[in-house]
Order: C-alpha cells, then sequence, then structure tokens
C-alpha cells in the first residue's frame, strides 16, 4: 500500500481508505475462514458417494474456484493499491462520481476502481478504460473525444465532477 502521487505504479489503482480496509476484512475471510467453510462443505459432499453425480459436490467445488479466484485478484489489488483521501475539488480523478454528455447521452458514473463503489449500483469507468484515459484530469465544460474499441471516436463533455461519497 502507498499514498496517492502522480509518480505511482502504473498498474496501481487508488482506493479509498474505507475501501482498502473493507477489501482487506473480505479478503481474511476468503482465505481463512471462508476457504474452510468451502474444504468442509467438499469433504462432506464427498462421502456421499459418487462425485459423478454429486451435485453438492460440484457447486462447492466451482464455489472453491470463485473464492480463490477472488483471493487472487484481492490479494494483487491491495498488494498494489495506492490509498488516499477521498479528492476535493471538480478536476476528474479517481473517486469523482462525474456526470458527462457521452455521445450525446447524459450519464452519471463513479470514476476509479469498481471495489470504490461497494454495494452500489453506480457504472463505473477505470482510469485504463479508453474514456477514463480520456477524462483523466478534465475539468467541468471539458469537451474532449476517444476511440471507442471499435474505433469510433466518441464525443464526452464534463457536465460536472464531485467526490463519491459512499
Amino acid at each position: 500500500m502507498s499514498t496517492h502521487s502522480p509518480e505511482i505504479d502504473e498498474n496501481a489503482q487508488w482506493l479509498t481508505q474505507e475501501a482498502y480496509d473493507r477489501l482487506k476484512g473480505e479478503l481474511a475471510h476468503l482465505s481463512g475462514p471462508g476457504r474452510q467453510e468451502i474444504v468442509d462443505r467438499i469433504e462432506s459432499a464427498r462421502e456421499e458417494g459418487d462425485l459423478k453425480e454429486n451435485g453438492g459436490y460440484h457447486a462447492a467445488k466451482e464455489e472453491q474456484g470463485k473464492a480463490e479466484a477472488r483471493i487472487r485478484y484481492l490479494s494483487d489489488l491491495l498488494e498494489n493499491a495506492y490509498v488516499g483521501d477521498a479528492p476535493t475539488g471538480d478536476t476528474v480523478v479517481p473517486g469523482m462520481l462525474v456526470e458527462a454528455k457521452i455521445a450525446g447521452n447524459t450519464m452519471k458514473f463513479l470514476f476509479g476502481n469498481r471495489e470504490i463503489a461497494g454495494d452500489t449500483d453506480l457504472e463505473v469507468y477505470s482510469e485504463r478504460s479508453p474514456i477514463g484515459e480520456a477524462i483523466n484530469g478534465a475539468k467541468p465544460g471539458d469537451k474532449l473525444s476517444y476511440s471507442a474499441p471499435n474505433g469510433k471516436d466518441i464525443a464526452v463533455e464534463i457536465v460536472s465532477a464531485e467526490p463519491f461519497k459512499g
């Protein structure tokens, strides 16, 4: 974990302290008691006999695979995250709730890592996405464009940007 700085490793993602702490707790649960619960369910299902037709066994193995993938993702994210105070002002930086006209449609979204959004249903755009790279550092009133994956240039106008209060 490091602090917010312009010279951050390009693979690092910004997280609020609250998001970092929440994810650290999730990782601790998944790698400890959560992992053991799944192992116990697999063992219990294995004792039921024929594994080819054992739905409980296959469901537990699938859950184990998903949990292990989440553990790897969280470990990498937390190891490389830079944690800082919530942004202030109206410049588009990670952690901001942005309203923008994109290809003529007004949208509101969170700019940064989806983990900052927590349980909200906000759409999230990463700073590494094509639109994210284009709007990072922009201010309300700025008009810019980015190249979509299909090669089309998409017009964007920043309407507002305010700190996300998740």
